[in-house]
């Protein structure tokens, strides 16, 4: 699969892998088996779990439960190291870059096409989709070149992150 097909898939399921927002660590364990490494929070009450270009964020409780994630496109144009590896555990290859045109194509061959809210980062647009809890980065500097870092058009990152549920009004009457 490209990583092309792939972002597709992400973004449109919020999923990577079968993984996705409210996993477990061990879900996640039993999804991708493969080099890591996990920093815990000050005090625990934090881990981020790294496996190169792609981090997982999980909080605590009965078990550590994913709040989001990231595919840190951006790291593949200076090292393509982590892209190889993983691309050699999951079949998923990426290039260096990675065009926003290209992959706002791949969507709309996967059904259904996500409806984005589209907000100025400076520097950079970011595309979200609501339904997936997807958000998508894409390089706004025309001025930018594909060199170290992706060029203007191109996926900075896809991130994952957890809806802020409405608390329940508190009942003051009781």
């Amino acid at each position: 699969m490209t990583g092309i097909e792939f972002l597709a898939s992400f973004i449109t399921t919020g999923r990577l892998h079968g993984i996705g927002i409210g996993s477990t660590l061990a879900e996640v364990d039993r999804a991708l088996p493969h080099r890591h490494v996990d920093v815990v929070g000050e005090g625990g009450v934090s881990l981020r779990r790294d496996y190169g270009f792609v981090e997982f964020y999980f909080n605590p409780g009965q078990a550590w439960v994913m709040s989001g994630g990231s595919i840190e496109l951006h790291r593949l144009a200076n090292a393509p190291e982590p892209a190889a590896r993983w691309a050699a555990g999951t079949g998923v290859g990426f290039a260096p870059y990675t065009a926003w045109a290209e992959v706002r194509q791949a969507l709309t061959e996967t059904p259904p096409v996500p409806e984005f809210t589209l907000s100025d980062q400076g520097g950079f647009l970011e595309y979200r989709a609501e339904k997936s809890c997807a958000s998508v980065l894409v390089v706004n500097d025309e001025e930018e070149e594909r060199g170290h870092h992706p060029g203007h058009g191109d996926v900075w990152s896809v991130s994952l992150w957890a809806p802020v549920r409405a608390s329940r009004p508190i009942d003051r009457s009781a």
